[in-house]
Order: structure tokens, then C-alpha cells, then sequence
């Protein structure tokens, strides 16, 4: 278990995490939720800048029912964009944070993965499955780092 301590977010993240733009559409979101069982992902504009995430339940709040909508209209919802239903500027961890911070703050904060940044530039993602590993990894005899 003292291996875990001596880990960092960068030894676990997955760097260069699929991203969308703030004009994806909908649609185009929900498909690939699908093909690739995220339940969230970054959305960056130019220069891998962060500027939200959005996650299946931000998609799910779009067909919520409103005074403007009892029914939403699936088709015109669908061609709405990630900016519409993302959460801007989300909470965000560094690569050098040690993963045992890492543990804490998912715990506390109930998500279910973080956006790596460095210099608000994203550069990976780390979830709770990523700490699960580094776990496992850490109890296992003869590991000696990352």
C-alpha cells in the first residue's frame, strides 16, 4: 500500500481523452456515449483549452420538462450543442496531484472522473477506475513504482 502514496495523477491518467467541441451536436454526443460507454467527456475549443464537460445526465437534463415544453421534441433537442447542456469550468486536477488527494476528492465530490489539466490545457482524464488499478497494483508483492 505505501507504493500508493508515492503515485501521481499523470501515472494513471489516460492522456489525450476523446473530446468534443462547444458546437457538437447532440446527437453526435449521445452516439458516442454509446459506442463508447463514457459517461462523460471534455469539451474543448482551440488549443485543447478546456471549456466544460458534459455527461449523460447534462444530456438527460435537456429533455426535461418545462413551461416552454411539456413534450420535449426529440428531433430539435438533438440538434442542440454540448455548450447548451455542459457544465462550465469544471473541477479540474494537475498531473503532478498524488493520487491519494486524487481518492479524497472523488469521494468528496461524488464524481466519477476528473479532466487533467496543466495551465488550464487538457492533457488527460483520471476516474475512479483509474484509482482502483493503482490500488490493486500497489498491494500486489514486488511492485516498486507506477
Amino acid at each position: 500500500m505505501f507504493e500508493f502514496l508515492q503515485y501521481q495523477v499523470e501515472d494513471v491518467m489516460t492522456p489525450d481523452p476523446v473530446t468534443v467541441t462547444p458546437q457538437t451536436h447532440l446527437r453526435e454526443l449521445e452516439a458516442l456515449f454509446e459506442s463508447h460507454d463514457f459517461n462523460g467527456v471534455p469539451v474543448v475549443g482551440g488549443d485543447h483549452h478546456l471549456r466544460g464537460v458534459v455527461t449523460k445526465y447534462d444530456l438527460l437534463r435537456a429533455f426535461a420538462f418545462s413551461t416552454r415544453s411539456i413534450v420535449p421534441h426529440y428531433d430539435e433537442i438533438m440538434e442542440q450543442t454540448a455548450e447548451s447542456v455542459m457544465t462550465p469550468d469544471p473541477i479540474t486536477v494537475e498531473p503532478d496531484m498524488p493520487l491519494s488527494r486524487l481518492l479524497q476528492l472523488l469521494l468528496e465530490r461524488h464524481n466519477k472522473s476528473f479532466p487533467v489539466t496543466h495551465e488550464n490545457r487538457l492533457v488527460g482524464i483520471v476516474a475512479r477506475e483509474d484509482v482502483l488499478k493503482a490500488l490493486r497494483r500497489a498491494t500486489q508483492h514486488g511492485e516498486v513504482g507506477p
